[in-house]
C-alpha cells in the first residue's frame, strides 16, 4: 500500500519546490545578463562611453527602485503582487532591446529593465526567508536552484549567441523573466504582515534597528571585497598568463562550492548561527584576497577558490537569518530591500570604482585592499553580534 507524507509535510515540500523555481527563474534570467548584456548594447549601436552611461545610470536606479518595492510590498502585505509585476515588466523591457537602435531608444529601455528588476531578488529572499520560518525548509537548499540555474543559463547562452547573435540573449533573458513571474504567481500564501508593515514611518523602520545597521557595515565590507575580483579577476589572470579555459574553471569552481554549501551546509548554518557565518566569511575572505594578491599559481588558485564559498555564501546565509529576525517586527520586503541597496549595491558600485585605480597601480596587489576590507568586518561582526543580543 502506498504511503503519503502528513499534509504539513507536503506543504512544505510544494512550498520549497516552488520558491526554488522562483530562483531557478530569475538566476536564469541573470545569468544572461551578467555576461551578455554589454554585448547587447554594443549590437544597438553603443559604443564604450555609452555603454558605461547606461549601465551606470541603470545601478543609480536601482539603488531608489529597490526600497520602493521592498515598501509597496509590505504595504501590500506581502511581495507576492509586486514580484510578479516586477518580473513582467522586466520580460517587457528586455524584448524593447530588439526594437531599440542608437544610444536614446537603448538608454529608456535599459532604464526601465533596471528599475523593473531592482526589487526581484530581495522581493524573493523576503518571500522565501518569511516561508522558512513559517514552514522550516531549508533557505540553503532552495537558494541553490538559482545558482545551478545561473551556471546552466550562461552556459547556455554563450553557444546560442555564438550561433543566433546578441538576439538570442534578450529572447533568453526575456523568457527567464516570463517565467519569474509565473514562478511569483504560485508562490504559496502569505503570512500576515508584521506590525508596523504597512504604516508611513515602515521604510525607516529597518534603519531604527541597530542590528540592521551594523549588518549593512558588515555586509559592505565582505561583499564589497568581491569587488576587485569581479571587476579585474579575469584581466589579472590573463595578464598572468593563464588561458581562458583555466581562468573558465577557477571562476566555475568558486560557483560550485557556494553551490555545496547551500545544499549540505544546513546543520552547520544552525551551529554557527549569522555572528559565525559572518567571522568564517571575513576570514575566508581575507586568506582568500591575500593570497590571491601574491600568487596566479593554478595549483594555489584553485583551492582558493574553494574559499567563495565563504566569503560570499555564508555571508549570505549570515544574512539571511538576521533580515529574517528583522522581518519579524518591521517590514520584509522592505528589510531585504534596502540591505540589498545600501549594504551591497551601493558599496559594490563605490569599491569598484576605487578598484580602477587601485588596479593600474598595483595590479594584483590591489587584492590585498580587499584582504583589509574582510579584517576590518570582524570587528564589525562582533559589534552585530551585541547588537542581536536580547
Amino acid at each position: 500500500m502506498a504511503t503519503f507524507a502528513p499534509a504539513s509535510s507536503l506543504r512544505r515540500v510544494t512550498a520549497a519546490h516552488r520558491h526554488a523555481a522562483l530562483y531557478a527563474t530569475q538566476f536564469f534570467a541573470f545569468g544572461v545578463i551578467l555576461p551578455f548584456l554589454p554585448l547587447v548594447l554594443a549590437s544597438r549601436g553603443l559604443d564604450a562611453d555609452g555603454i558605461a552611461a547606461v549601465l551606470a545610470t541603470g545601478a543609480a536606479l536601482r539603488l531608489l527602485a529597490g526600497p520602493l518595492g521592498g515598501r509597496a510590498a509590505d504595504r501590500l502585505g506581502g511581495p507576492r503582487a509586486v514580484l510578479a509585476a516586477a518580473a513582467g515588466a522586466a520580460a517587457l523591457a528586455s524584448l524593447g532591446f530588439v526594437l531599440a537602435a542608437g544610444f536614446v531608444a537603448v538608454f529608456a529601455v535599459h532604464a526601465v529593465l533596471s528599475t523593473a528588476m531592482a526589487p526581484i531578488v530581495p522581493l524573493s529572499d523576503a518571500a522565501t526567508v518569511a516561508a522558512t520560518r513559517r514552514l522550516g525548509f531549508d533557505y540553503g537548499r532552495v537558494r541553490a536552484a538559482g545558482s545551478i540555474a545561473f551556471i546552466l543559463a550562461a552556459l547556455l547562452a554563450g553557444q546560442a549567441v555564438a550561433r543566433f547573435g546578441a538576439e538570442a540573449a534578450v529572447v533568453l533573458m526575456a523568457a527567464g523573466f516570463a517565467a519569474t513571474a509565473g514562478a511569483a504567481l504560485l508562490l504559496p500564501g502569505e503570512g500576515a504582515a508584521p506590525p508596523g508593515a504597512r504604516g508611513a514611518s515602515g521604510f525607516l523602520a529597518p534603519l531604527r534597528s541597530a542590528a540592521f545597521r551594523r549588518l549593512l557595515l558588515v555586509s559592505a565590507l565582505v561583499q564589497g571585497s568581491h569587488a576587485f575580483y569581479y571587476a579585474f579577476g579575469t584581466l589579472h589572470w590573463q595578464a598572468a598568463g593563464l588561458g581562458a579555459g583555466t581562468i573558465g574553471a577557477l571562476w566555475a569552481t568558486g560557483v560550485v562550492a557556494e553551490i555545496a554549501l547551500f545544499l549540505w551546509g544546513k546543520r552547520l548554518v544552525a551551529r554557527l548561527g549569522p555572528i559565525g557565518l559572518s567571522l568564517i566569511a571575513a576570514g575566508a575572505g581575507a586568506i582568500r584576497w591575500g593570497v590571491t594578491a601574491v600568487t596566479a599559481d593554478p595549483l594555489v588558485l584553485f583551492p582558493l577558490q574553494v574559499l567563495h564559498a565563504g566569503s560570499f555564501a555564508a555571508q549570505h546565509l549570515a544574512t539571511m537569518l538576521v533580515l529574517g529576525r528583522i522581518a519579524a517586527t518591521s517590514g520584509g520586503g522592505t528589510a531585504q530591500a534596502v540591505h540589498a541597496a545600501f549594504g551591497t549595491t551601493l558599496p559594490m558600485g563605490l569599491l569598484t570604482l576605487a578598484c580602477g585605480p587601485l588596479y593600474a597601480g598595483f595590479g594584483g596587489g590591489g587584492y590585498l585592499a580587499m584582504a583589509a576590507l574582510c579584517l576590518a568586518a570582524v570587528p564589525a561582526t562582533l559589534a552585530l553580534g551585541r547588537a542581536l543580543r536580547p
